[in-house]
């Protein structure tokens, strides 16, 4: 009588284990083939790679700024665009009343 007692203390262990196992079983029975996604996602994957060696490429391929300070002040005419602070004021005209 002394094992099957041991055994009741670990009977929701044996219960989940007993799920697990059921539902791998059934997640391997039902899904679909690894062929089967691939032949679906091919494009996807293939672009993917494309467009990931183009920027390997590209990276390796670009010179480098001669100027270190160049790097700073590129975008700054367009930051002063969106930030609204023109190089040159404009002067409106006064209103007529």
């Amino acid at each position: 009588m002394e094992i099957p007692e041991k055994l009741l203390k670990f009977k929701y262990h044996f219960l989940s284990a007993l799920v697990l196992c059921i539902t791998l079983y059934s997640l391997a029975l039902f899904a679909p083939r690894f062929l089967t996604i691939l032949a679906y996602f091919w494009p996807l994957f293939l672009s993917t790679a494309l467009f990931l060696f183009a920027v390997v490429v590209f990276g390796k391929t670009s010179l480098p700024g001669t100027d270190a300070h160049a790097a700073d002040k590129a975008g700054e005419g367009l930051l002063d665009y969106v930030a609204g602070q023109p190089d040159h004021t404009v002067e409106s005209y006064p209103s007529e009343m």
